[in-house]
């Protein structure tokens, strides 16, 4: 997808981690990795937006694209939208997609898969969710869950709601929601425009201020999440990944 710009934000101070994105797996700085897993996704090109020098000159060293950004910043999605008017002013992409920069082992075609979902059907965002195979996942709150109606084929949903808590209730099946969004331009830029949302402050997912305004969310279905780094615990995890590829 030509007309696409894939940019992720990387916060140097991150509460339950501190210098994440230049956390050391297998003797390359995360941020690093999850550059070239969007590298290889091959979908754009691929720009880092942060607020903090040292992880901008050590994207700039691996041979890749970063952008200095406000340190203010109250979400990512605000890092990119200000890194996205600076690096393209003349508006030659029309799709951006918001990668987090915490994902080291992502699989590339969870990009694909997000831009897939915004393409179908006329959707304002693309992202992506799995099913909830593990039962403590269905009550752990920091398992985001995705409530959607099946759009025609059955592998995408059109999102209704997100939540903390498990949902929707009965047998069916839970889905996961994998925090990678494919934003229209224009999208992105009316999301940042909004103030925060009652349900977004409620839930704390800021994905609930777009479907507040009448945003339409698609959400394909895919069939693994990947590991996202936040702890001690989770770093130790990724080390072992790498170590046994």
């Amino acid at each position: 997808m030509s007309d696409c710009l894939i940019v992720i934000p990387a916060r140097l101070k991150a509460s339950r981690l501190p210098d994440k994105p230049l956390a050391d797996i297998g003797g390359v700085p995360m941020i690093v990795h999850v550059v070239r897993r969007a590298v290889e996704a091959d979908c754009g090109p691929v720009l880092v937006a942060t607020e903090a020098e040292s992880v901008r000159d050590a994207v700039l060293l691996a041979g890749g694209k970063a952008i200095i950004t406000r340190p203010d910043h109250p979400s990512g999605t605000d890092r990119i939208f200000e890194a996205v008017d600076k690096f393209d002013p003349n508006r030659a992409f029309d799709v951006v997609v918001n990668l987090q920069g915490d994902l080291p082992t992502l699989d590339p075609g969870l990009v694909r898969a997000c831009l897939a979902a915004l393409k179908e059907g006329g959707a304002d965002i693309g992202t992506i969710a799995t099913a909830i195979t593990r039962e403590e996942e269905r009550t752990d709150p920091n398992v985001v869950k995705v409530i959607g109606s099946s759009l025609p084929g059955g592998s995408t949903l059109r999102a209704l709601y997100f939540t903390r808590a498990t949902a929707p209730y009965g047998d069916g099946p839970l889905y996961h929601h994998i925090g990678l969004y494919a934003f229209r331009r224009a999208a992105l830029e009316r999301f940042v425009s909004l103030p925060p949302s009652p349900l977004e402050i409620m839930e704390r997912l800021e994905q609930l201020r777009a479907l507040e305004a009448g945003m339409r969310i698609h959400v394909g279905l895919v069939d693994t999440a990947p590991l996202g780094v936040d702890t001690p615990a989770d770093l130790a995890r990724a080390r072992e990944l790498f170590k046994s590829r």
